[in-house]
């Protein structure tokens, strides 16, 4: 019986993983393709991002999002704004979680030419505070970097 709990958790995350490479994670980013001029935050699957809605955290299995997006700056060395961390707990194994959103500022710095387009800034870091509640065994801030 476990080993069945096992193999159908391992085909639900793949399976999951699957239905988001076809579902762009930052669909509500400004239109148009960047300049030059912009700095952009490179999501999961190489697309530069101006102002994104939603950002995808972990790019492998999905189970770390940020939502709604709202940014007050985005400006040639840091953007900053707020948004919802939603974090799935994982319990007891990562489909069967359930996934809590945590209110955060949002805040993207340290920008550097991105080698795939080297017309580009993108911000390589990613800096999250919890506002109000956060994930068990999370600091009130985070600092990440972020992928090229």
């Amino acid at each position: 019986m476990q080993k069945h709990k096992v193999k159908t958790a391992v085909m639900l995350c793949a399976a999951t993983a699957l239905a988001a490479a076809g579902v762009p994670t930052s669909a509500s980013a400004s239109p148009g393709a960047p300049t030059p001029a912009d700095v952009v935050a490179v999501d999961c699957f190489s697309n530069p991002q101006i102002r994104p809605g939603d950002f995808l955290l972990a790019c492998g299995d999905g189970n770390n999002r940020l939502t709604t997006l709202r940014w007050s700056d985005w400006g040639p060395t840091a953007a900053v704004g707020t948004g919802v961390d939603m974090v799935n707990d994982c319990q007891p194994y990562c489909a069967a979680g359930k996934f809590h959103s945590y209110p955060v500022t949002v805040k993207l710095d340290r920008p550097e030419t991105w080698e795939k387009r080297p017309e580009l800034q993108h911000f390589t870091r990613i800096q999250l505070v919890y506002t109000d509640d956060k994930p068990q065994r999370t600091p009130q801030e985070v600092t990440y970097p972020l992928w090229d």
